[in-house]
């Protein structure tokens, strides 16, 4: 039995009876129906009697059947036993994500009738929030903004660029933009209100709500049976009208998103939750200058921690780096061309700072093309960053919305650049990816913002050295690093002599230092604003240039790991390190000890800081039997051994068995669709899939390479989700076959997926498409003799002598990639076009599921 309460039916309740001699078969046939039903409510009350003894240590398929149901934010609730035999056979399970009503209380009691006793459960309701008023701010109507006309009103001014430097330019840029925007569409004083929870409600709706009021008023005075058919009928086009109101709004704000996940996820958050005020508003009495001083005393406390660590030790020998020869002294000039094409991949965020939204500028680069080149030649020909455009922009962020507003400890700074800037940054970041491409001058195993790179291509090559490593018996020790503030404290000389290492001087080293120094930033909250501040270390947030640096400035760091023996993969400042061993751990941890007071060293002489309190370690092995403690002292600090870590957004089990991973996307996926359900009414076939795909499938694809191989149960977790999914996109009923619904959709099922994604991997590793380090577990197979198979492209599997384990076969990239890639047909190992290879892949795969 199913029913629905609370505010439009916000919480559903399932009664559920199993009979007691039941076979293990329908708690997975259960699993369907909670799943299918998620759809109909966004918070979910699954109870019952279930006959399973959930008082006791569970077994088998009942303990599989309450994890399935954690794994779908349903947790099980335990009051005591519910049976005159002292067992828990009647279950309560509610969703972790608070709905409009929370369980608060329940309570069990005995009765005459029945030898189950009786269970009371008291639930608590919420009301939904009036919106606020705001304060009057002046604003822009973004309706006035004509791309056209703020090109006629620009004209010419900005064309002539002949004997300025770029600092006048950009002064040039600035004053002209803002005229033609103040002329175009000048400010106007606007009160600013909460969020609204209805922004599709057009005036024409309003006159029609209006309308159908008064017909209400005057039918309840005169009670006549015509007024009352004219209500009916103006009460049934109003809500027409409103739905199709409805549709054409959610519509247009899903095509805004393009093609961009994340954008698109913000626009279902905002269409089908009211958003939150940022933090800072929550508590006026945190002044902008509290902001300032905190993020700034911050900063100077870390250079102060690290200025007391440097000293003599492994790893603190000068962080300088011997010039070499310089092999790039100038930057090449841009053409209208490049610029136009370069703008196209800048992200259209407009910052304070900013003469007129960036998006204006985008659709108005036909007309200043010319002047944005002039001012982007000045600045490399100058070997200068213009100064107008070093200032940055702070917004505190609150890290979650559970934290408490008044320490200024839980908010994040956001920082903002101006346009102009980002779009120099990225003419020069072009050239810089050039040179170290050309030069191979990063280190192979970092995978932060590089091309061909990425989490899913580090994690994959971290989980198989650890898997073949338990393969052969050994014990692994993976150690995550927490850096503080990491592209905050960078210091600017150490990175400069990294860029001469790279072979850069003249006005390239000139224009690296001036885009490094005299930059200042301050913190705008609201209509406030504090005092400008100086940076004298790191580089700035929000730069597209920031990234790249950083790799540059951290590749000496896994040359110093790698020469101790461990392997260590990279992105960006996260960086993790591991150790694997037959015996002697004490040697081990020794080895590990030595490596990491280098890295200490290294990164204290750096003016980096090493955090041990959030450093984590994962022991994978049998810590009895290798005799390793529950804890190890690195470096002084007690550091204790967790049974899982989060890397790179994929948690790691001590068991690699990926458990922990597939319950937490399957908890984050039932939120999305719950998301997505509330807008499905309203939404066109086309965006109700794209939606769906967005932010529900993306998050069963995210690494799921790792998921190749692994047990039916609990894959299975994840193949109720796409199920669930499958079934909002089609609307197709509860009791329909899935089958026909995954083929008809054209979806892979998520062992099939998993398979796809190696597969995929393997191709990029193999045409020059991805890192090196994963090229290099494929090996073309030879055989001592030519036999016809010898030009089939085969991939040399791992022999049983190399390989024990059957899940080591199964789930490890170097072995199971190069056997899925035997078992291609030989037309489609021969593509070598990427796009055409995906295609013909799935289309493999799909006739290998659905028998087609």
């Amino acid at each position: 039995m199913f029913w629905k309460l609370g505010n439009r039916g916000s919480t559903g309740f399932l009664l559920v009876y199993r009979p007691p001699r039941c076979t293990k078969d329908s708690l997975p046939e259960l699993l369907q129906v909670v799943a299918d039903m998620l759809l109909e409510t966004p918070s979910l009350v699954v109870l019952g009697d279930f006959n399973i003894h959930a008082d006791t240590t569970l077994q088998g398929a009942a303990r599989d059947f309450v994890e399935s149901m954690a794994s779908m934010g349903l947790s099980l609730n335990k009051f005591g036993p519910t049976h005159s035999h002292g067992h828990a056979l009647d279950l309560v399970f509610t969703s972790m994500d608070v709905g409009d009503l929370t369980l608060t209380k329940s309570e069990t009691k005995e009765v005459p009738w029945s030898d189950h006793f009786l269970v009371q459960l008291d639930f608590s309701a919420t009301l939904p929030l009036c919106r606020e008023v705001g304060p009057i701010r002046m604003v822009r109507p973004r309706y006035l903004m004509d791309p056209i006309g703020f090109q006629r009103v620009v004209g010419d001014a900005l064309s002539q660029v002949d004997g300025l430097s770029a600092d006048s330019l950009v002064a040039r840029w600035n004053a002209e933009l803002t005229r033609a925007i103040d002329c175009l569409a000048p400010k106007r004083p606007l009160r600013l209100h909460g969020a609204r929870t209805a922004p599709w409600f057009s005036p024409e709706l309003r006159v029609m709500k209006q309308s159908l009021r008064r017909l209400e008023r005057r039918w309840r005075k005169t009670h006549s049976e015509s007024d009352r058919t004219r209500v009916r009928a103006q009460r049934r086009a109003y809500q027409v009208a409103m739905a199709m109101a409805k549709r054409a709004f959610f519509a247009a704000s899903i095509a805004s998103a393009e093609n961009s996940s994340r954008r698109l996820f913000q626009v279902v958050r905002n269409l089908s939750e009211p958003p939150v005020p940022p933090g800072p508003g929550r508590d006026p009495k945190i002044s902008c200058n509290a902001f300032a001083k905190f993020f700034a005393d911050k900063i100077a406390q870390i250079q102060k921690e690290v200025d007391s660590t440097v000293g003599a030790g492994p790893g603190r020998e000068s962080a300088r780096v011997l010039s070499g020869p310089v092999t790039w002294d100038q930057f090449q000039s841009v053409t209208s061309e490049d610029v136009d094409r370069l703008l196209g991949k800048v992200k259209p965020t407009t910052c304070l700072l900013d003469p007129c939204p960036s998006w204006l500028i985008k659709a108005s680069r036909e007309g200043l093309g010319d002047g944005l080149c002039g001012v982007v030649n000045a600045s490399l020909c100058e070997g200068a960053f213009p100064d107008p455009l070093k200032e940055a922009v702070i917004k505190p962020l609150l890290k979650k919305t559970s934290l408490d507003p008044a320490n200024l400890a839980n908010y994040r700074p956001v920082s903002n650049l101006p346009f102009l800037g980002k779009v120099i940054e990225r003419v020069v970041a072009e050239q810089l990816q050039a040179r170290l491409e050309e030069t191979d001058h990063l280190d192979p195993f970092q995978s932060g913002f590089r091309s061909h790179h990425g989490t899913e291509t580090a994690l994959v090559a971290l989980v198989d050295d650890l898997r073949r490593a338990r393969d052969k018996g050994e014990s692994c020790f993976l150690v995550l690093l927490d850096l503080s503030a990491a592209f905050d404290t960078i210091d600017h000389n150490i990175l400069l002599d990294r860029l001469e290492g790279l072979g850069a001087g003249g006005t390239v080293i000139q224009w690296f230092r001036s885009f490094l120094l005299g930059r200042v930033q301050k913190v705008v909250v609201g209509d406030e604003c504090s005092d400008p501040w100086a940076l004298t270390c790191g580089v700035p947030q929000g730069s597209v240039l920031s990234p790249m640096l950083f790799n540059i400035y951290m590749k000496p760091l896994g040359e110093i790991i790698r020469g101790f023996g461990l392997g260590v993969h990279q992105y960006a400042d996260d960086t993790q390190l591991y150790l694997s061993f037959k015996s002697e751990p004490v040697k081990a941890v020794k080895a590990l000890c030595e490596c990491l007071e280098a890295v200490g060293g290294w990164m204290a002489a750096n003016r980096l800081r090493l955090n041990p309190d959030k450093t984590e370690v994962l022991f994978l092995g049998d810590r009895e039997r290798v005799g390793v403690g529950d804890s190890l002292v690195l470096n002084g600090v007690t550091v204790p051994l967790k049974d899982q870590v989060r890397s790179l957004g994929v948690i790691l089990d001590s068991q690699l068995s990926m458990e922990a991973q597939v319950n937490s996307v399957s908890r984050a996926a039932v939120y999305q669709l719950h998301l997505v359900r509330r807008l499905r009414p309203y939404l066109p076939a086309n965006c109700l899939a794209r939606v769906v795909h967005a932010l529900v499938i993306s998050r069963l694809d995210y690494c799921n390479a790792l998921y190749v191989g692994l047990p039916l149960k609990v894959t299975r977790k994840l193949q109720l989700i796409q199920n669930a999914a499958a079934r909002l996109v089609t609307g197709s009923g509860r009791r329909d076959h899935i089958t026909p619904v995954l083929r008809d959709l054209h979806w892979l099922p998520v062992r099939f997926r998993a398979r796809f994604k190696v597969l995929v991997l393997t191709f990029k590793a193999l045409n020059g498409l991805g890192p090196v380090y994963l090229k290099e577990r494929l090996h073309p197979h030879h055989s001592a003799r030519t036999l016809r198979s010898s030009a089939e492209g085969l991939l040399a599997v791992p022999s049983l002598r190399e390989v024990r384990l059957q899940g080591t076969r199964q789930r490890a990239f170097s072995v199971v990639a190069p056997a899925l890639w035997n078992a291609l047909p030989l037309d489609v190992k021969e593509i070598n076009n990427y796009l055409i290879f995906r295609r013909h892949l799935k289309a493999a795969l799909f006739r290998e599921v659905f028998n087609m």
